[in-house]
């Protein structure tokens, strides 16, 4: 008789390919070691992980910035990388902060020769801008990144993803154990589209680990390490609590513009970005809430103290979290039903089936630059050199109904608005109100916010008013002079070049 496989095959000739029943542990033989199949995923050491995970030269590897100047993984693998012998690697983070700066000896010793990130600062950032890689950084948005994974153009090879707790399996999460850090709604994505993931960790907890961030059936090795990252660090820079007097007052500002823009009712939606100016603009909406009894459904993006308290107080319904910007945001994540975490897929991804950007009413961004056309650069300083991020900037401006960019009208002594941006992030069709020390500027486009604000008495002036006093303060800038090597591309959320970065001309 012939035999089943084969018979298979004349009956269904298009059919899959059929194999024959071989024994209940053919495909898993660790279930036959009782050992194995519940430790099969932990890995003595780095290095141990690096080896299993088939990791060669010229491939791609990926990390998140949860931990931000607190990070201590990514110079971790990447040193033991460089002892391993690896070179011509192409690094993929979230973001690159003040912490990676020793990354340099790595570029220049060939063992990163690419990079993928959202933004770059510190002695890393000036080096790069100043040519130290051959092939130019490549920064998208954290949607944008999102979107260049699940397409195909970035494919990590191996994740090395830092969590706060893990078990066995590789449940993991950020909000539990002895380390806090909050939402993994970053690494969230390099689990799910990396061809192999190394979770890292200090705590190797009881499993099952609830709840899982990072699911068990995403990672493929638990490593423990002495050390993460520094929670106490995640909230310095531009996560910062602003006590400055002249953000206060660009904050009031900016409240007051949401409150008569409009769109402050009862279940209107918000985010507000991490620079000062924007996070204090939290604050000052409370009382406007309160005296208005006014709740909003939803607060979105990296989640801040000053969201939270709102949220506590019951003027908040839920918080959305892609990352925690401080230990308040993260103990929110940890103990409130209605403070939920998600990917940056989730969070703002254009070609994903939804995204949470697309539902924010009143958006709060900060600029180091804007033009005459509204167009806002968040990545390069005055001097050309790189120093800040993408972020998920031009992101949320692009899907929210009202899009308020906050700026000091000059910054040491240099102007904030200028004839035309140094590098272009976010397009200025996707601005809608500019706020600064010195008065409010509302793009044409918007001519009935314009009168809403205008109704209600605010200082409201043409941008081209406000450029004059600025100038009129700092006198015009001299030019910069750039070489024609270009040092950084700028992708814009759906993957598109909107700009580049040019080496400044010695």
């Amino acid at each position: 008789m012939v035999g089943i496989i084969e018979a298979l095959a004349v009956q269904i000739p298009d059919g899959p390919a059929f194999r024959e029943y071989a024994g209940a542990t053919a495909v898993t033989p660790y279930l036959d070691d009782s050992e194995q199949k519940l430790h099969r995923k932990i890995c003595g050491s780095l290095e141990d992980a690096i080896k299993r995970s088939g990791l060669k030269d010229g491939m791609t590897i990926s990390f998140h910035h949860a931990f931000r100047e607190g990070d201590k993984i990514v110079l971790q693998v990447v040193d033991t990388l460089a002892k391993m012998g690896f070179s011509n690697l192409t690094l993929a983070s979230s973001s690159l902060l003040n912490c990676h700066d020793p990354l340099i000896a790595h570029i220049k010793s060939g063992v990163i020769t690419r990079i993928f990130t959202s933004g770059l600062r510190g002695e890393l950032a000036e080096a790069i801008s100043s040519g130290l890689m051959a092939h130019p950084v490549q920064i998208h948005s954290h949607g944008g990144r999102a979107h260049l994974i699940q397409t195909g153009e970035l494919k990590i090879d191996v994740a090395f993803l830092g969590v706060a707790c893990a078990d066995e399996f590789g449940n993991a999460n950020g909000a539990h154990g002895k380390l806090n850090c909050g939402s993994l709604g970053y690494a969230k994505v390099d689990a799910e589209f990396a061809r192999y993931v190394v979770v890292m960790t200090e705590e190797i907890v009881e499993f099952p680990n609830c709840p899982a961030s990072l699911s068990q059936v995403h990672v493929d090795a638990v490593v423990k390490v002495k050390q993460v990252g520094d929670p106490e660090l995640i909230s310095v820079g531009a996560a910062r609590i602003t006590r400055n007097p002249r953000d206060l007052l660009i904050a009031r500002y900016a409240a007051d513009v949401i409150e008569h823009s409009g769109y402050f009712k009862d279940g209107f939606s918000l985010q507000t970005g991490s620079g000062g100016a924007s996070t204090a603009t939290t604050r000052c909406l409370e009382a406007k809430m309160q005296e208005s009894g006014i709740k909003a459904s939803f607060a979105l993006g990296g989640i801040t103290g000053e969201i939270v308290d709102l949220h506590k107080k019951g003027l908040v319904k839920v918080l959305v979290d892609v990352q925690s910007f401080d230990a308040d945001a993260a103990e929110s994540l940890r103990t409130s039903p209605t403070h939920v975490e998600i990917s940056a897929s989730e969070y703002a991804n254009p070609t994903s089936k939804a995204a949470y950007v697309d539902h924010v009413d009143v958006v709060v961004l900060s600029a180091l630059e804007i033009d005459l056309e509204f167009n806002v650069n968040v990545l390069t300083g005055g001097d050309g050199v790189m120093r800040g991020a993408s972020g998920g900037h031009c992101d949320v401006a692009a899907g929210a109904n009202l899009t308020i960019v906050v700026a000091p009208l000059v910054r040491s002594r240099i102007p904030t608005i200028i004839q035309k941006v140094t590098t272009l992030v976010t397009p200025g069709e996707c601005i809608d109100v500019l706020v600064t020390d010195q008065g409010i500027a509302v793009n044409p486009a918007r001519a009935d916010v314009a009168q809403r604000l205008k109704d209600a008495g605010l200082p409201v002036y043409t941008i081209q008013q406000l450029y004059e006093k600025g100038i009129a303060l700092t006198g015009i800038p001299e030019p910069l002079e750039f070489s024609d090597k270009i040092v950084g591309i700028v992708r814009f959320r759906d993957g598109t070049v909107i700009d580049v970065v040019r080496k400044i001309a010695c």
